[in-house]
């Protein structure tokens, strides 16, 4: 007899005690645990959180997996100099202007067309790109007629015993309109002297010192003139306590650059001749109050002045600030 006919049934025991050819009925075997098909779904669903997973990837890791990667797109101010294309439209220009929402692009045809300030919208050099709008330049510090930085919220200062001597009152009036900011800044005052020939007695006078210097701008300063001798002397007396400095003009009106008041040039006034008098009548001005005021008037900024007069001043302004 082959052995798989005596082989119990699946599921099932031999029992009893009898000889060849006699089987007892097929009893089910009783067991502690339920199968786990027989168990309720609750306990199933309790036992796949505790069992590990029998499905594995059968290659492993994926070793060309770089994990997750966010492209960023690079923000780029939209300067004048920036040329951009929409890709959408096709349209490309430079930057010609640009908001906190929208930048406006010009072809080379010269026609424009505005677009919102969307994110990564625009292409440079082959590159997309988000369009910024440019950071606000820091405001350019303000100047003073001189040329020099204003002194935002300047308060007057109480003057230096030092002073700027002129000759003359117009002399007075052009130096505070251009430099009016520096002289306030410094606590300088400047004062006409009504002709130069004054000049050494006014210096003995206001006897100057190391704490009060003298500076002293001079009409007509050329060596061999009357000005030249006065000036040195009046230097060889009193020393480092004093400067004299000056242009080489007849008058002070000759410093103002002719374009400015609307001539070609100055007049030559002949030898003997009041100067002032001479280039009025050459003008066909009758009056010189007229033609000072004309002339006052036109002067905005030391650009409207040659640069003799304009030297001579810087210099006496510092010489006569300089800490004692």
């Amino acid at each position: 007899m082959s052995r798989s006919a005596i082989r119990p049934a699946t599921g099932v025991a031999a029992v009893g005690g009898g000889g060849p050819g006699v089987t007892s009925p097929a009893v089910p075997v009783q067991r502690d645990d339920p199968r786990p098909d027989d168990r309720r779904p609750d306990d199933r669903r309790r036992d796949l959180g505790r069992q590990p997973s029998r499905q594995t990837d059968r290659y492993g890791h994926d070793v060309l997996a770089g994990g997750s990667r966010v492209r960023v797109i690079p923000a780029l101010p939209a300067t004048p100099e920036v040329v951009a294309e929409d890709p959408l439209s096709g349209f490309c220009g430079a930057v010609v202007a640009c908001s906190s929402t929208a930048v406006t692009l010009e072809d080379r045809a010269g026609r424009r067309r505005l677009f919102p300030l969307t994110p990564g919208a625009f292409l440079v050099d082959g590159h997309q790109v988000t369009l910024i709008r440019p950071a606000s330049a820091p405001m350019a510090a303000a100047r003073s007629a001189s040329g020099s930085r204003v002194v935002p919220d300047l308060r007057a200062r109480t003057a230096r015993a030092a002073r700027i001597w002129v000759e003359g009152i117009h002399d007075a009036a052009l130096v505070e309109r251009v430099w009016g900011h520096d002289l306030r800044v410094e606590g300088i005052v400047v004062e006409p002297i009504d002709g130069l020939d004054n000049l050494p007695a006014a210096v003995a006078r206001f006897r100057p010192g190391a704490a009060r210097r003298l500076g002293v701008l001079v009409d007509h300063l050329v060596p061999g003139s009357k000005e030249s001798r006065i000036a040195e002397g009046v230097l060889a007396e009193h020393g480092a306590a004093v400067l004299v400095a000056g242009h080489p003009y007849v008058d002070i009106w000759q410093a103002v650059k002719p374009a400015a008041v609307g001539i070609g040039a100055w007049p030559q006034v002949p030898r003997g001749m009041d100067w002032k008098t001479g280039v009025c009548a050459a003008l066909g001005i009758s009056d010189t109050r007229q033609m000072w005021g004309r002339e006052n008037g036109a002067v905005r900024s030391y650009r409207d002045l040659d640069p003799p007069l304009i030297t001579a001043v810087e210099r006496l302004i510092d010489f006569v600030a300089r800490p004692v």
